[in-house]
């Protein structure tokens, strides 16, 4: 059941990615409510995997590898969609739909095997740090995508080409905003995962170096970007241009500890 659902959720979001990109193709409006269904869709079958993971397994799929990997993923079609419905335009599932789809397909190849973490106080202190850094990082993806169509989008108007990018992306303030409210967003939930993650291994002496290394750097990426928009006023390019980079670096990272990392069965 795990797997049909996971299944039916990547295919549902590729979908949608698919049907939002069809104006490139031929000039027709935005089909904003075929999209956000199939968004909704790929949401619920995700819900429905995630939630027989649990039952199954008797904890959240907070922990190891491929548990973390397709939360993360539900978190960012969620995201997605909820910026969408709000919105009223798809042209943001071109990127992120994408991304939850490769998220929950490497799931599924690492397995979805948890990592029996301490039950209890201990448990749900443990599950709060990690639900609020995993809704850090997908508010960071969100503002990472719309920083790119921010760019694209003004490479089209300089260049007076007025295409497809022109036509069916949002107007650059809106991707402006959609950058500027994620990044806080993201900044705010990824300070208190972080600080929750530091008292947890002061009280009870738990740890890894490499997940404090990617924790911090992932958590000075979004103050970095946070900062320089509140505090330094940094113009839309700017930031859009930073916040890519840095998140790209982020994943980058990941992956690297990852490659390196001889540990099995854990997100980090």
């Amino acid at each position: 059941m795990i797997v049909i659902a996971h299944a039916l959720a990547v295919t549902c979001f590729l979908a949608a990615a698919g049907l939002a990109a069809v104006p490139f193709a031929r000039p027709i409006a935005a089909p904003v409510r075929g999209v956000v269904w199939l968004l909704a869709a790929g949401v619920a079958a995700h819900g429905v995997a995630l939630g027989t993971f649990t039952h199954v397994h008797g904890v959240p799929p907070l922990t190891g590898l491929g548990p973390a990997l397709s939360f993360a993923g539900f978190l960012v079609a969620l995201s997605l969609l909820v910026v969408e419905v709000l919105a009223r335009e798809v042209s943001l599932t071109l990127v992120a739909a994408p991304l939850a789809a490769v998220l929950v397909v490497f799931a599924t190849a690492a397995g979805m095997t948890p990592y029996h973490e301490p039950s209890g106080l201990r448990g749900l202190w443990l599950g709060a740090h990690v639900l609020l850094s995993f809704l850090g990082i997908a508010s960071f993806a969100t503002a990472a995508g719309a920083g790119a169509m921010y760019l694209l989008e003004r490479r089209e108007l300089k260049s007076r080409r007025f295409g497809a990018i022109f036509r069916f992306f949002p107007p650059l303030a809106t991707l402006d905003r959609v950058n500027h409210l994620a990044v806080i967003a993201g900044w705010l939930t990824l300070t208190v995962g972080t600080g929750l993650a530091g008292a947890y291994s002061v009280v009870y002496h738990a740890g890894h170096p490499v997940k404090v290394i990617w924790a911090l750097t992932a958590w000075a990426a979004v103050t970095t970007v946070t900062a320089g928009r509140v505090v330094a006023g940094w113009q839309a390019r700017r930031a859009a241009v930073v916040t890519g980079t840095l998140f790209v670096g982020v994943i980058v990272l990941y992956v690297a500890f990852r490659v390196l990392d001889t540990r099995s069965g854990q997100f980090l």
